[in-house]
């Protein structure tokens, strides 16, 4: 209501429920500029994962919570059809061991977030592509093309193209894994995608022309990031 008075572009981040779908539809049939973001955690989990056992539900205290079942069936549809274009992550690494740990006595003071950023590709390829809920160019289109192009960044990012920055993923579509806190990169000691299975996966990426990446081994190096200026971004 804030953005039609003001005539303001409107991104909504984290859309969690089916209620968010619909206000965002209602908003964007009016002829309203706005859009919405979802993200893994609430497109394949739901809020049983808060009744586990010895504290485990502290791992997925974040905001917006993690909803009933139901509400991931309306955002898969949602991407399928438009009313959501990114998919983003809650990256929030907490530690369960010495962080999460704080709330133990009141939930109040569980630190807010989780780690998820280098699950988002492997999950919507597998969960998304091969359960036929999105289709592959949907799947580039909401994870590069489309945040580019909203945040101002296309065409020297999200693609491939003479003049644009080399940053390029090379996808192995038959690599399988399990995802697990004893073997992913997060700089903490769970993850709420613990033991799902995935097929698909990075082999090799390409930042600015230099591979980070390669078949398991992160090569990143700390001060590489650069900083970017952004245009006005476009409104598709």
């Amino acid at each position: 209501m804030l953005a039609r008075m003001t005539e303001t572009p409107l991104y909504v981040v984290h859309v969690s429920s089916a209620e968010a779908v619909d206000a965002i539809a209602e908003a964007r049939a009016r002829g309203q500029v706005v859009f919405g973001e979802t993200c893994p955690q609430y497109l394949l989990l739901d809020d049983s994962v808060y009744e586990k056992p010895d504290f485990e539900g502290a791992a997925y205290v974040m905001s917006p919570p993690i909803r009933p079942k139901g509400h991931q069936d309306r955002l898969w549809g949602a991407l399928k059809s438009g009313i959501i274009q990114v998919v983003g992550t809650d990256h929030c690494p907490f530690r369960q061991k010495d962080q999460k740990s704080a709330g133990k006595n009141d939930f109040r003071k569980i630190p807010n977030g989780a780690a998820g950023i280098q699950d988002r590709l492997t999950l919507l390829y597998t969960y998304g592509v091969l359960e036929n809920k999105i289709d592959i160019h949907q799947f580039v289109d909401l994870n590069c093309t489309r945040p580019a192009k909203l945040f101002g960044m296309y065409p020297r990012k999200g693609a491939v193209a003479v003049g644009a920055d080399a940053d390029l993923v090379l996808w192995d579509k038959n690599k399988t894994a399990t995802i697990s806190a004893k073997t992913h990169f997060h700089k903490c000691d769970r993850n709420i995608f613990e033991g799902f299975k995935t097929k698909g996966g990075p082999l090799k990426v390409i930042v600015n022309g230099r591979v980070q990446f390669d078949n398991g081994n992160l090569k990143v190096e700390r001060g590489a990031g650069r900083y970017i200026r952004r245009n006005l971004g476009e409104h598709l």
